[in-house]
């Protein structure tokens, strides 16, 4: 599967992730035209990616906000009556699409060997595609909240318990070498983040996402498909 062909397959487009937002969020949000919501919602989670980018996510106020989404601040208190409440808004809905698109292509792959590439690639996808949301999350965490640390840590655990199962099954079948899945799973996840964490370096290398996937890939295999 090549990058554009991810893109035909899931719908991971800022409209659409504004629009599930919308729906989550229904009962709080006062605006009740579907069109204007989702509008405005792009136009908040535009403002908070580049403010947070900017002067971090705690140190942005209201108003900031208002100037940058050219929205007042009565109009953005109908979308969310907090910062930390928009900041869960953001991070949950991101948590959700990235664990289900994941969770949704693995389990109908049953060769192990199979499954590890698939589980690599679209995780390096997903950032690509997502790679604002990516970089938000990892850029805010360590000023969380407790619960958002827990719920942030739960996924990251999640991820790296998707890569374990895949090594440990394929330990059990044969396919891979016996090594330290655990640790495997972790050194993987470090060379996902660098993805969309560092983006500006594999750009002046002129390495495309499918390029990036297949050496994470190659580099793998090299290490536990069994010879």
């Amino acid at each position: 599967m090549d990058y554009n062909t991810f893109l035909k397959t899931v719908n991971v487009s800022k409209r659409n992730i504004c629009w599930e937002i919308y729906t989550e969020n229904r009962d709080k949000i006062r605006i009740k035209k579907e069109e204007t919501v989702i509008r405005n919602l792009e136009k908040i989670f535009d403002a908070a990616l580049k403010l947070s980018n900017e002067k971090g996510f705690q140190a942005m106020s209201m108003r900031d906000f208002s100037r940058e989404t050219g929205l007042s601040m009565g109009a953005l208190y109908s979308y969310f009556s907090s910062k930390e409440e928009l900041l869960e808004m953001i991070l949950h809905r991101g948590r959700v699409i990235v664990c289900n698109l994941l969770e949704e292509h693995i389990k109908r792959e049953m060769n192990p060997v199979a499954r590890l590439r698939l589980a690599i690639r679209l995780h390096i996808y997903l950032s690509e595609a997502m790679q604002p949301w990516f970089y938000f999350s990892f850029m805010v965490a360590k000023n969380m909240t407790k619960e958002q640390r827990d719920k942030t840590l739960e996924s990251e655990l999640y991820t790296d318990s998707i890569f374990t199962e895949i090594l440990k099954q394929g330990q059990k079948e044969g396919a891979f070498r016996k090594r330290d899945f655990r640790q495997s799973a972790s050194i993987i996840k470090a060379m996902l983040q660098d993805w969309y964490l560092k983006r500006w370096k594999y750009a002046k290398r002129n390495i495309s996402v499918e390029q990036y996937a297949n050496s994470v890939i190659d580099f793998v295999e090299a290490y536990h498909l069994a010879i």
